[in-house]
C-alpha cells in the first residue's frame, strides 16, 4: 500500500442521541390514531396471558386429582376428562388471542411505518437546497431503512413482549404469594429486581456501541454509493483501488464497533444465565422441600416448575427485548431527526397561490436584491432589473458572477437578505411554493434524469399527460426522430442519472419535458450547451418561438444564442454593470462588447462557427453506442 494510503483518518464521532422518551413521544400519536384497535389489541393480549397462566393450575389440579382415590369411580374418570377439555381449551386459547391480537393490531403497526415514512420522505423534499447540497444520500438512505423497521421492531417488542412479559409476572408473584410459602415470592421478586437492573444497567452501557455502528455504517454506506454514482469519474483518474481502500476503511471500523457490541453481548447474557439458573435452582429446592416434608402436592411442585419454565422463557428473552427496544430507539433516532431539520424555507400561514395575470407570463421584477449563501460572502449586491411580460431577458458574465443564483432565487429555493422578487406584483415569500414553481420552468445546463424511460422523463414534466402530448413534445424539442432509432423506443431506459444518453440528447429530454410542462415563465441556464450546431441551431428556433408568448429569463455563455433578446443584463461579482440590447451593449463598448469580440475571434480559429467541443463530441457518440 502506497504511502499517501497510510494515514486513516478517525472515525466519526457519533451524534448527540435524541432522546428515548422524546423519540416515544414522537411515535405515540401515529399509533394512537387507531386507538379503538390499539385497546381491543391490548384486550386480547391480556387475555391470552390469562390463558397461559391459568394453563399451570389446570396441570396441578389434575395430577392432584389422578393422585387421590374417589369413592366412586364413575366420578373419578369425569373430573379427569373435564380438566383436560379445559387444559386443551386454554392452550387453544393462548394461540387465539395471540393471533387475534396480531390480526387487529397489524394495520396500526403498517400504517404509522407508512404515514411516517411518507411524511419524512414530505419533509426532506420540503427542505431548502441547502441541505440538500450538504447531505450525504447513501447516510441518509440508511438511516430511513433502519428508522422505519425500528417502528416496527419496537412496537413488536415493547406492546407484544416486553408488556406481556411484565402481566404474566404479575400474575404469578400475586399467585405465590396467596398460596405458597413467602420464600418463593422472595426469590421470584429478588431474581427479577436483579435481572431488570443488571440488564438495564449493562445495555445502557452497551448502546452507544449501537450508535457508533450506525454512524460508521451510514458512513461506509455513504461512500459506497457515492463512488457508484461516479462510476465513470473513478475511471477516467484509475482509481478504483482508491475507492476500495476508502470503502474498506469504513467497514474496518464497522467491524470493531460490531466486536466490541458482540463482546459485551457475550458479557450480558452470562450475566443474565447466572441470574436466572440461581433463581430457578432455589425455586425447585424450596418446591421439593416442601412435598419431602409434606407441605406441597405433587401439583404443586408441578405447578411451581412449570411457572419458572414459562417465566424463564420470556425472561431470558426480556432482556434481549430490551436491548431490541435500544437498538430500535437509537434507529428510530436518526430517522426523527431528519423530521427535526428546520425547512428553512416554508409558506407563510394561509399563503395564497401565485395568480399571474398576464396572458404572456408574468412580469419579474428583482428590486434591489442582496443575497448570500454564507454571511462572510455575499453573492449578489444591490440587483434591479425588471423583466417585462411576454419578453426576454438575457444574463452573461463570467463564472461565479451569479448568473445561475438568479434562477435559484426565482425559484425561491433561497430566501434573499434584502430587497424583493415579485411576479405581477407578488412577492415570492407571500405565496406557496408550489403555485409559484408551477408557473415556471427551467432547462438547466446540468440536466439529470431519472433512471426510467424516456417517456417517464419526458412526461415528468406533467404527470398524467398521454402518449400523444409526449410524442408532440419530443418532437418539437427535435429528439423525437432520434427516440424512434431506438430498439425500444419510448420505452428505452436512460440508465443511472441518464448516463446512457449524450449530453445534448439528455438536454434535448430536458428540453422537452419543460415544454410538456407549459409553464408562463421559462428560464434557459445554457440550455443548448451540450448540443452540435445543427441542433442548436434548430433548438434556439424552436425556443425563441416558443419564448415569445411567456416571460423568459436566459443565462448564457455563448453571446450568438441571445442576440434577439430584449434586455441582456451583463453580471461581474454579484453586481449589474451593464444593460441594454446586443446592438447597444456593443455600441458602449464595454465588457459585453469585449466578450462578443473574444468569442467572435475564437469562431474564426475554430474554422466553423459555434462547433461543438471535441470532448462533448465524443461523450455524445459514447452515449449513443450506450442506447443502441
Amino acid at each position: 500500500m502506497s504511502s499517501k494510503f497510510s494515514k486513516l483518518p478517525d472515525p466519526p464521532a457519533t451524534t448527540k442521541a435524541r432522546d428515548d422518551w422524546a423519540t416515544l413521544k414522537t411515535l405515540l400519536p401515529y399509533l394512537w390514531a387507531y386507538k379503538w384497535r390499539v385497546l381491543l389489541a391490548l384486550g386480547f393480549m391480556v387475555g391470552a396471558k390469562l390463558a397461559n397462566v391459568g394453563v399451570p393450575l389446570i396441570l396441578k389440579q389434575l395430577i392432584d386429582r389422578m393422585t387421590v382415590t374417589p369413592a366412586h369411580p364413575a366420578m373419578a374418570m369425569a373430573l379427569p376428562i373435564s380438566l383436560l377439555i379445559a387444559y386443551g381449551a386454554l392452550r387453544l386459547s393462548t394461540t387465539m388471542f395471540t393471533e387475534l391480537r396480531e390480526f387487529v393490531f397489524a394495520k396500526v403497526t403498517q400504517r404509522a411505518v407508512r404515514t411516517i415514512a411518507l411524511q419524512v420522505f414530505r419533509h426532506l423534499h420540503a427542505l431548502s437546497l441547502r441541505f440538500h447540497l450538504n447531505r450525504q444520500t447513501g447516510g441518509m438512505t440508511r438511516d430511513i431503512e433502519r428508522g422505519t423497521r425500528g417502528i416496527s421492531s419496537l412496537v413488536s417488542y415493547a406492546l407484544f413482549s416486553i408488556l406481556p412479559t411484565l402481566i404474566e409476572i404479575s400474575l404469578v408473584l400475586i399467585y405465590l404469594v396467596t398460596h405458597y410459602d413467602i420464600w418463593f415470592s422472595v426469590i421470584t421478586a429478588g431474581a427479577l429486581v436483579t435481572y431488570i437492573i443488571f440488564t438495564i444497567a449493562v445495555t445502557e452501557w452497551r448502546t452507544h456501541f449501537r450508535r457508533t455502528m450506525n454512524e460508521l455504517d451510514s458512513r461506509a454506506n455513504t461512500k459506497a454509493i457515492d463512488s457508484l454514482i461516479n462510476y465513470e469519474t473513478v475511471k477516467y483518474f484509475g482509481n478504483e483501488d482508491y475507492e476500495a481502500h476508502r470503502y474498506d476503511e469504513g467497514l474496518r471500523n464497522y467491524e470493531l464497533a460490531a466486536v466490541k457490541s458482540q463482546t459485551s453481548l457475550s458479557m450480558l447474557n452470562t450475566g443474565q444465565s447466572m441470574i436466572i439458573a440461581t433463581a430457578v435452582t432455589l425455586i425447585l429446592w424450596r418446591a421439593t422441600q416442601g412435598v419431602i416434608d409434606g407441605k406441597m402436592s405433587l401439583g404443586d411442585l408441578v405447578l411451581v416448575n412449570t411457572f419458572m419454565i414459562q417465566l424463564y422463557v420470556p425472561l431470558n428473552f426480556l432482556g434481549v427485548l430490551y436491548r431490541e427496544i435500544k437498538q430500535s430507539l437509537a434507529d428510530m433516532e436518526r430517522l426523527f431527526s431528519l423530521l427535526d431539520q428546520n425547512r428553512e424555507i416554508a409558506d407563510s400561514d394561509a399563503a395564497p397561490d401565485l395568480h399571474i395575470d398576464h396572458v404572456e407570463g408574468g412580469e419579474v421584477i428583482f428590486s434591489h436584491v442582496d443575497f448570500s449563501y454564507e454571511s462572510k460572502r455575499q453573492i449578489l449586491f444591490d440587483v434591479d432589473f425588471t423583466i417585462p411580460a411576454g419578453t426576454t431577458t438575457a444574463v452573461v458574465g463570467h463564472s461565479g458572477s451569479g448568473k445561475s443564483t438568479l434562477s435559484r432565487l426565482l425559484f425561491r429555493f433561497y430566501d434573499i437578505q434584502s430587497g424583493r422578487i415579485t411576479i405581477d406584483g407578488q412577492d415570492l415569500r407571500d405565496v406557496t411554493q408550489h403555485s409559484l414553481r408551477r408557473a415556471i420552468g427551467i432547462v438547466p445546463q446540468d440536466t439529470v434524469l431519472f433512471n426510467d424511460t424516456i417517456e417517464y422523463n419526458i412526461a415528468y414534466g406533467q404527470p398524467g399527460a398521454g402518449r400523444e402530448e409526449v410524442v408532440a413534445a419530443a418532437k418539437a424539442a427535435y429528439i423525437h426522430d432520434f427516440i424512434e432509432t431506438l430498439p425500444d423506443g419510448y420505452a428505452t431506459m436512460v440508465g443511472e442519472r441518464g448516463l446512457k444518453l449524450s449530453g445534448g440528447e439528455k438536454q434535448r429530454v430536458a428540453i422537452a419535458r419543460t415544454l410538456l410542462k407549459n409553464p408562463a415563465i421559462l428560464i434557459f441556464d445554457e440550455a443548448t450547451s451540450a448540443l452540435d450546431s445543427k441542433s442548436e441551431q434548430m433548438i434556439q428556433a424552436q425556443l425563441k418561438e416558443i419564448a415569445k408568448s411567456r416571460t423568459t429569463l436566459v443565462i448564457a455563455h455563448r453571446l450568438s444564442t441571445i442576440v434577439d433578446a430584449q434586455q441582456i443584463l451583463v453580471l461581474d461579482k454579484g453586481h449589474i454593470i451593464e444593460r441594454g440590447t446586443h446592438q447597444q451593449l456593443l455600441l458602449q463598448a464595454g465588457a459585453y462588447a469585449q466578450m462578443w469580440e473574444r468569442q467572435q475571434n475564437r469562431q474564426e480559429q475554430i474554422g466553423s462557427p459555434e462547433s461543438p467541443e471535441p470532448d462533448r463530441e465524443a461523450l455524445r457518440d459514447r452515449a449513443g453506442e450506450l442506447v443502441g
